[in-house]
Order: structure tokens, then C-alpha cells, then sequence
């Protein structure tokens, strides 16, 4: 900072006045001499702590001095990365990294005599590295970096034989939950290692070390061997010995050697019965399901047409969003270049590009179809009356929608999680089926009278039919979605 500050006031090219550059001169003096007031000392050596404990870092101000109306914060590789703060007296939890909340505390029984230690609880692999504690007292500050060594001993290890290769008998090795990643090596009877056949470690979800490693024993290695599993940061490791015995290797007699041969010639024909039997089953069964399906979709056609009330399915203007064009049967409806100047009502949405049906279903049956042409983004279904029309929306049952979905190629129905759709044929057309007593809401492809996803749920309230263009607001998606006439069967 000295440096950079001579350059602007002494550079030719540089035109402050005189007395601006020997006051901040005459500030940076003194903040050094403020900042000399007291240093932030942390260990020389790293704090060890292992998987699930709690962990201490060690922290103080030298000489003693009370920090309790100084700031203190504790992070990790960025000032932002806030583990724990304390500022005005008082922690200030809002400001911590989300994997930190309610699992750190600053030691504050000694905070009068300067000591500024920090406890985290439950220590995770993902605690490992290095934390800076800095300490600021008006404009003059200072900090110290330390380091925390997390450790995890796992399981012991669990040795199995697991068939031939290579003319002797392979030999697997497993073990589980180390911390940091810890080193496998197997072991003759005289200590000596053996070349491993294969070799496999990987991360559980919480972070620890899991190890696969394999070794391939000769007929000839009649004698124990060991599998040792060694943490490399503790100095510490874990065995288990097996003894390989003549029996492993058992000698063929000719018989054996000719069952041996039949047996797979068998295992042939039966596995192919076997396959042109479930191929015929299966292709029963699709041929099943296709008449089933299609007898679904034709009663809840005819359902539509013959039994439901003579009210057709429109849009509801008061609920679209500003950038959505309706027709003005509003029966059609599609994304505009421009955000038309509408009020904003409660009922309206916004930002999602969405927009109701005009009538509220509280009991009954009801379909209705939706021609989505070759649009490349819709969502289709129903939703609560209730639902939330403002800030972003999440669909999903627990939301109050159920609703199918198209993006770039790919349909999904969306539960939670979403479930994916696996579509032969393009649908251009989508029918919706509503049985509100029966607690179902069924999609189908009207273009090859296919089922695509039913939702069970038991509902409540009024429900109104949902469309999404699939746009963003700010884009442009032209294509229109349009109400089918009602179904004459």
C-alpha cells in the first residue's frame, strides 16, 4: 500500500494536491502504528481432529487483550467464506456458510483476556484445511492462519475369495470409512508386498475414503496373506490375514473336466428358451397395455363429450402473464416480443410465463386437449387455485401443480423427484383427464393414443387447469398452445 501511494502522489502523470498526498501519508503512519497494537498468534502445528468430533482452534491476541468489543471472524480460503462471526457483541450467525450454521461457537469465557478460539461440532471431511482468524479493532486489524488435519480411521478390513484368474484364486480386499484417502497394500508371509491386480477407491457421499483393492494368489502361495490398510497422517493401520489352503486349488478329475463342459452348452439353450419366452410374454404384454391404454383414453374422450358440463375449457385473461398473447375466444395462447402494460394483480403471474383456465374445478370429471404442435417447451396440467403467482414457482405436487412437461426434447412428469417420460412418439397433441373424487390426473399422447403419466393424490380446494409456454420472460416463443374443440365421440 506504501508503495502504490508514493507512485500516485510523486508519479508526473499524477496531479493531487500536496496536501491530500502528506495527510494520507501521515494516516497510513498511524494506522501501522495502531495496527502494532496487539498480533493474532494461532498454533504452530496443525489441529488434528477426527470424523464426527469436535475440534478446537486456538486463538488469541498477544499481549491480552479484551476482545469483546472487536470483531472477530473466522474463515477459510476467502473473506466471504465466512465460518463464524462476531461483531458488535454478539455472534452473528446470519453471515456464516450455509455447511457451518449451528455447528461452530466462539469460546467467549476467556474473550476478556484476549483468547478468540473457535469449537466446530461434528467435524466432516469437508472441514479439512486451512481457517484465518482475524481479529479488527476500529482500523487497526490483524490475523493468523492455521490449519485443521481431519482424520477418520475406517473399518477393519473384510477379505474375500471371489473366483479364478489367472490360474490362481482371486483375492478381494474391502474397507471403508478413512479419512484422508488411505494407502492398501497386500502382504506375503514374510512382509513382503504384493503386486495388486486391481485397485479401486472412492468418496462416499459424506466425504470418506472407501478401498477395493484385489490381488490374484498362485497355487504355489500356500501361506497366509495379509491385507494391511494404513492412514498415512496418523501412522496407524488396520489387517486382516487369511490362510490359503491346497483345497483352494482343487485338482479336475476327467468327468469334471467333461461337466464342465456341458454344463455351459445347457446354460445356452436354457438361457435362450428363457429369452424367447420373456420377449413373447413382453410383447403380450405391450400389446395389453396398448389396448388398455387406449381404451382409457377413449372413455375419458367420451367422458368429456357426453358427460361433463357443456362449458368449454378457456383462459383466464386476469391470471396470464404480461408477456402472453391470448386469442380472443381464449382458446389460444403465445409467448409476445414485447410485455403488454397490464395491472398487477394478485391473481396475475409473474415472472413465470403462465396462465390459468377460467374454470375453477372443485368435484367431478374433466378433460380437455391441448395442441402443442412442434413447440419445443410446454407445461401442461393442473394446479390449485391457491397456488403462489408471484417470485419463482417450483411445480411439483407439494406445490399444488401436477403437470407434465416438455423441454428441448425431453418430458417429465413433475413429482418430486421428477420422474422422466419415455416417449415413442412425438405427442402433438396432449389430453388431460381429471377425476377429482378419485384423486388422479392423467396425461395422454392423443397423437398415437398413448398413456403418458397419471398423478394419484387426493385433492382439496378448487383446482384450475395450468399452461406454460415453456418461454422465459424475456424470450420470444411464438408457437401457440390451443384448447381443442370439446370431443364428439
Amino acid at each position: 500500500m506504501k508503495r502504490e501511494v508514493s507512485l500516485f502522489c510523486f508519479s508526473p502523470s499524477a496531479s493531487p494536491s500536496l496536501p491530500g498526498c502528506i495527510a494520507l501519508l501521515i494516516a497510513l503512519q498511524v494506522h501501522r502504528l495502531v495496527a502494532a497494537q496487539f498480533r493474532v498468534i494461532g498454533p504452530d502445528q496443525p489441529v488434528v481432529a477426527s470424523v464426527g468430533a469436535v475440534a478446537v482452534l486456538p486463538c488469541r491476541l498477544s499481549p491480552a487483550t479484551s476482545a469483546e468489543s472487536m470483531e472477530v471472524r473466522w474463515f477459510r480460503s476467502r473473506v466471504s467464506s465466512v465460518v463464524h462471526l462476531y461483531r458488535g457483541g454478539r455472534d452473528q450467525p446470519g453471515k456464516q456458510m450455509q455447511e457451518y450454521l449451528g455447528r461452530t461457537q466462539l469460546l467467549k469465557h476467556n474473550i476478556t483476556s484476549g483468547s478468540v478460539s473457535l469449537r466446530i461440532q461434528g467435524v466432516r471431511p469437508s472441514d479439512h484445511g486451512q481457517y484465518t482468524c482475524f481479529v479488527q479493532a476500529g482500523v487497526s486489524y490483524e490475523e493468523a492462519l492455521l490449519e485443521l488435519q481431519v482424520t477418520a480411521l475406517g473399518s477393519d478390513p473384510h477379505v474375500s475369495a471371489e473366483g479364478h484368474q489367472d490360474g490362481g484364486i482371486r483375492m478381494v480386499c474391502r474397507s471403508a470409512g478413512w479419512y484422508p484417502e488411505p494407502e492398501v497394500q497386500w502382504r506375503d508371509h514374510r512382509g513382503q508386498p504384493l503386486p495388486p491386480a486391481s485397485e479401486k477407491v472412492f468418496r462416499h457421499t459424506a466425504g470418506l475414503f472407501h478401498t477395493e483393492v484385489s490381488v490374484v494368489i498362485m497355487a504355489e502361495s500356500n501361506q497366509n496373506v495379509t491385507c494391511a490398510v494404513r492412514s498415512l497422517f496418523l501412522h496407524q493401520e488396520k489387517t486382516a490375514t487369511i490362510s490359503i489352503a491346497g483345497h483352494f486349488f482343487p485338482r479336475l478329475s476327467p468327468w469334471m473336466v467333461a461337466l464342465a463342459v456341458i454344463v455351459p452348452i445347457m446354460l445356452v439353450v436354457i438361457v435362450l428358451a428363457i429369452f424367447y419366452f420373456c420377449r413373447a410374454k413382453a410383447e403380450y404384454k405391450a400389446v395389453e397395455a396398448r389396448y388398455k391404454t387406449v381404451g382409457r383414453l377413449t372413455k375419458a374422450q367420451r367422458h368429456a363429450a357426453v358427460t361433463l358440463s357443456p362449458v368449454d375449457v378457456t383462459l383466464d385473461p386476469g391470471t396470464a402473464h404480461p408477456n402472453l398473447v391470448l386469442s380472443e375466444d381464449r382458446k389460444c395462447v403465445r409467448h409476445g416480443d414485447t410485455r403488454q402494460d397490464l395491472p398487477d394483480t394478485p391473481e396475475r403471474f409473474d415472472p413465470c410465463v403462465c396462465v390459468l383456465g377460467s374454470e375453477g374445478i372443485t368435484g367431478g370429471r374433466r378433460y380437455w386437449e391441448v395442441e402443442v404442435g412442434d413447440q419445443r417447451r410446454w407445461t401442461l396440467g393442473v394446479c390449485r387455485e391457491s397456488v403462489h403467482r408471484k417470485g419463482k414457482v417450483r411445480c411439483s405436487p407439494g406445490n399444488g401443480y401436477w403437470v407434465v412437461w416438455l423441454r428441448d426434447g425431453g418430458y417429465k412428469a413433475l413429482t418430486s423427484p421428477s420422474t422422466p417420460l419415455h416417449v415413442h412418439v412425438r405427442p402433438r397433441r396432449v389430453g388431460v383427464f381429471l377425476d377429482y373424487e378419485g384423486g388422479e390426473v392423467s396425461f395422454y399422447n392423443v397423437t398415437d393414443r398413448s398413456h403418458l403419466f397419471t398423478f394419484t393424490d387426493t385433492f382439496s380446494g378448487t383446482l384450475r387447469p395450468y399452461f406454460n409456454t415453456g418461454a422465459n420472460a424475456g424470450g420470444t416463443n411464438t408457437a401457440p398452445l390451443t384448447l381443442c374443440p370439446r370431443v364428439r365421440r
